[in-house]
């Protein structure tokens, strides 16, 4: 009896412990970038007005539920909006006080041409990290948005630089776990950077810093090599990591994830899971 005792004793701990540190998905959201869009039903009109705050291009979509606004609004189709440029449409919308309308934004100009662009790793010179998940990779690489996508083993704290000259077009700070469950595969709230770089046309992803570990916001300009941050380990992980991805437009998506060059002649194609790299 006293060992049924002393086994049941350590399962309650182990069950209670295990509790503690299991996180559930935030209710908070937050977002990459301050969004300025306005809906409004006003005397049998809709108006649909949206700025870009941004140092780089977006697209915006516009959608609806209700059939009859939704065929006028894919007469628009996809709207471009340049840095700081801003768009609005109003149409006859007899006896329509509330229709659920939604919207997509896809960064970039998915008709610019991307010019190939050679990245710093996203880690200070001198430094050596391994590569814990490379393209393609099973666990967490495998659709369109970061099959290019490389991790990383940066610990909790390891600084964080940008990849080439840029933006900031995206930062999230605020999120302070992680976990592993559906939920938070599905909704993903990691803490990242997004920066943008004009000259190749091309984005750079910097994701699962620490909570508040970011060193810059939307509008700063960064360079090459710049510290823009400190890994960590929030959204949609089990282990402290970075996740390093290079993204371009597509018509029709959003983002999908790009095969990178690194300086130094080094392919992102040749580095595998197990490889220590340093600049």
């Amino acid at each position: 009896m006293m060992k049924d005792g002393y086994y049941l004793l350590l399962i309650l701990i182990f069950i209670i412990v295990g509790c503690k540190t299991q996180h559930q998905l935030p209710k908070e959201t937050y977002y990459e970038f301050n969004r300025e869009i306005r809906i409004k039903f006003n005397n049998d009109t809709l108006s649909l007005y949206a700025k870009n705050p941004l140092l780089s291009p977006f697209r915006i979509t516009f959608s609806s539920k209700d059939s009859s606004i939704n065929n006028k609004l894919l007469n628009i189709g996809t709207t471009l909006l340049y840095p700081f440029k801003d768009t609005s449409f109003q149409f006859y919308a007899p006896g329509k006080s509330k229709a659920f309308i939604s919207y997509q934004i896809g960064l970039g100009d998915a008709e610019q041409r991307i010019t190939p662009a050679t990245f710093h790793f996203p880690f200070p010179k001198n430094k050596v990290y391994k590569i814990i998940q490379g393209y393609n990779g099973l666990y967490s690489h495998s659709e369109p948005y970061h099959k290019y996508a490389l991790d990383f083993n940066m610990k909790i704290g390891d600084t964080v630089c940008a990849a080439d000259d840029g933006y900031v077009v995206g930062a999230i700070k605020d999120y302070r776990y992680s976990g592993t469950g559906k939920e938070w595969q599905q909704n993903d709230k990691s803490n990242y950077i997004t920066l943008y770089h004009p000259r190749s046309g091309m984005f750079t992803q910097y994701v699962h810093l620490m909570y508040q570990g970011s060193f810059i916001s939307v509008g700063d300009s960064v360079m090459k090599g710049q510290h823009i941050g400190l890994s960590g380990m929030t959204g949609y992980t089990d282990i402290p990591h970075l996740h390093f991805n290079v993204l371009v437009p597509e018509k029709g998506k959003k983002l999908i994830s790009y095969p990178a060059q690194f300086e130094n002649g080094i392919d992102g194609n040749d580095l595998k899971k197990g490889m220590e790299v340093r600049h």
